[in-house]
This record gives structure tokens, C-alpha cells and sequence, in this order.
């Protein structure tokens, strides 16, 4: 069996480029990024900055790097970021804001809908005590991947804004898949990201080209994320070859999110029909969680190959727990054939 045969579930991430990308990435045009004469480059960061909101864009080759360069410009060292104890920032990028920006995290835990309580970030706020770190920064994740992919709401998002405001403190939204919480949503991403000084989102996910992200903010936040970018080696050359395909995924990727969705409601459809599998809520965006039941035997690596063998890839989040993700490349055949593959496996 060919790459091409697989119905990829394992994240957004696998996307390719579609053939439009190909095609604009081959006849890009490009110049020296880190002279800041690539035309396409160009063209993508004002055209990401208007429809985020925002003054001013930085390309960046990933989400982690656009989130270490945040909370880099955000806060100094030794200075302190409050987190989600299920973000991606803290679970997931390699503990980079300590590492290599001498950020100390302050986790608050994350509610069951994603969101951290008003009173958990209010109360992780350090007083003005020599003995203590400074809180710099409040960050959220939208939508939040390790609670089912939830997206978080236009209302909670202000009110984050609004605590972060009175107490003298910034606030930079993860949106790796924003544009997802947006059509979950049925708003426009505007709302989600005005209250942010800044937001990182990616291009490499369900928007569905092959690398890059975005960070926006003001135009003096970009200034100082850009020198931090060179730093941590993301001053690229002709990049445009990559800027290209960044432009179809806001112009016509970021229109097509809610197909995924509907594909991820329908393949919780098919799979809560399954004995073997606990399915305790539908997916928010593009994201179905379940466990394996207690009488399924199998561990994950064996549900795994033998999904592979039916030309499923699928992936496990934790123990006895998998994440199944739709994207532009699982249509309504692949998710029927996902669906059966669980049926014939778990038989």
C-alpha cells in the first residue's frame, strides 16, 4: 500500500500542500527575507496582520518559535508567564521559555471547556514582594488541543483581556488553529484576537501548508520579535517559496474549516456506534478524543498497527486514549473507512 492510500488521522499537521501551493510555490516570487525584500513574504504578513487584527506580522518557521519569540519580547528574564497546565506551551515546546528565554511558567490548571478560571489567573498573580517573580503575561490556547480541540468563546477571551489590562499585564493568545475556534464559532477571527497584544497562529495545520506560522501584534512588538527571531535562527532567505502557499491557506483554506468539522462530527458518529470505544463528548472543531473500554485488551501500539494494516494512520494522546483529527486531506470516504477500520479491529 502507497503513501496515498492512508487516511491520515493522526493531526492537521500531516496536511500537504495542495496542488494550488505546489503550483504557487514553484512560480513564487522571492527575494532575501532577512533583508526584508521578499515580495511574497510581504504580501503574506500584511495580508495576516489585517485579517488578525493586528498592526503588524512576522512569518516564523513554527508555533513554538513564534510562542518562545512572544513571550521573549513579553517579559524578561526571570519574569514569570501564567499558563494552562494542559497548554501546548507548557507541555509541548520543550520547556523552551525557561531554556532559552529564562521565563519561569506559572501553571493554573485548565477547566474541562478549555478555559482557565478568572479567579485561578487572578489569584497566580505575584504581589509586589521582593521575595517573588514578576508576572509579566497571561496566556490562552484556542482552540485547546488537549482539552477535545474546545474552542474559546469571544466573551471569555475579553474577559482575559479585561483582567490581564487592569493588573498591568500582557496577554498572547496560541492560536494554533484560531481560525478553526473562528468557525466553530461561526465569528470572525477579529473577535477572538482583539484583546490580545499579540497572537500566534499556524499555517501548517488545518490551513494546510506544508511550513510556517504567524505572530501579530503592534508594530513595535514586531520590531522586537523580528531581532528575536534572527536570534534563535529563524532569519530566513528566500522564503517566499514558502510565503506562497501561506497565502492560499488565508485566502482560501481558512473559508473551508467547517468541512473538517462536519467530518469530525460525522466520524464521531460512526465511532460512538462501536462497542469497544468510551466517547463521552462530540468534537468542538476537528477533534475526536476517546478511550478504549475496559474490555478491549488490545495496548494503543496494537490498535495502532492494525488500523495501519486497514489503511488508517491513527495516533494515541495518552494511555488507552486516542486523538483522531480531520483535515482538507479526509474526505467522506475516509472517514467511512476509519470508521469501519475500528469496527473490524475492535471486533
Amino acid at each position: 500500500m502507497n503513501e496515498m492510500e492512508y487516511v491520515d488521522l493522526r493531526s492537521d499537521t500531516v496536511t500537504k500542500p495542495t496542488p494550488e501551493m505546489r503550483e504557487a510555490m514553484a512560480e513564487a516570487a522571492v527575494g532575501d527575507d532577512v533583508f526584508g525584500d521578499d515580495p511574497t513574504v510581504i504580501e503574506l504578513q500584511e495580508l495576516a496582520a489585517n485579517m488578525i487584527g493586528k498592526e503588524s506580522s512576522l512569518f516564523v518557521p513554527s508555533g513554538t518559535m513564534g510562542n518562545l519569540i512572544a513571550i521573549m519580547v513579553h517579559c524578561s528574564r526571570g519574569e514569570e508567564a501564567i499558563i494552562g497546565d494542559k497548554s501546548h506551551i507548557y507541555l509541548n515546546e520543550a520547556g523552551g521559555m525557561s531554556a532559552l528565554g529564562g521565563v519561569y511558567p506559572h501553571p493554573v490548571p485548565n477547566q474541562k471547556d478549555g478555559t482557565l478560571r478568572l479567579g485561578d489567573i487572578r489569584g497566580a498573580i505575584q504581589p509586589d514582594d521582593q521575595h517573588r517573580t514578576i508576572t509579566r503575561l497571561i496566556s490562552i490556547e484556542n482552540t485547546q488541543n488537549a482539552c477535545g480541540g474546545i474552542p474559546l468563546s469571544v466573551e471569555y477571551t475579553r474577559q482575559v483581556g479585561s483582567l490581564a489590562k487592569e493588573n498591568g499585564l500582557k496577554f498572547h493568545i496560541d492560536g494554533a488553529r484560531i481560525f478553526n475556534a473562528a468557525a466553530a464559532l461561526d465569528v470572525d477571527v477579529k473577535e477572538l484576537t482583539d484583546p490580545a497584544d499579540s497572537v500566534m497562529f499556524c499555517l501548517s495545520k488545518g490551513l494546510a501548508s506544508p511550513v510556517g506560522s504567524m505572530l501579530a501584534g503592534t508594530r513595535e512588538f514586531i520590531a522586537r520579535a523580528h531581532r528575536l527571531r534572527k536570534m534563535l535562527g529563524g532569519g530566513m532567505r528566500q522564503v517566499g517559496v514558502l510565503a506562497a502557499a501561506g497565502l492560499i491557506s488565508l485566502e482560501k483554506m481558512a473559508g473551508r474549516l467547517k468541512q473538517d468539522h462536519a467530518r469530525a462530527k460525522n466520524l464521531y458518529e460512526g465511532l460512538k456506534q462501536i462497542g469497544g470505544l468510551r466517547i463521552e463528548a462530540g468534537p468542538s472543531s476537528n477533534m475526536v478524543y476517546f478511550k478504549l473500554a475496559e474490555h478491549i485488551r488490545m495496548a494503543e501500539d496494537e490498535v495502532i498497527s492494525e488500523m495501519k494494516k486497514r489503511g488508517v494512520l491513527v495516533d494515541w494522546s495518552a494511555p488507552r486514549e486516542f486523538r483522531l483529527v480531520t483535515h482538507y486531506w479526509v474526505d467522506d470516504t475516509g472517514v467511512e473507512k476509519a470508521v469501519q477500520a475500528f469496527r473490524d479491529v475492535l471486533a
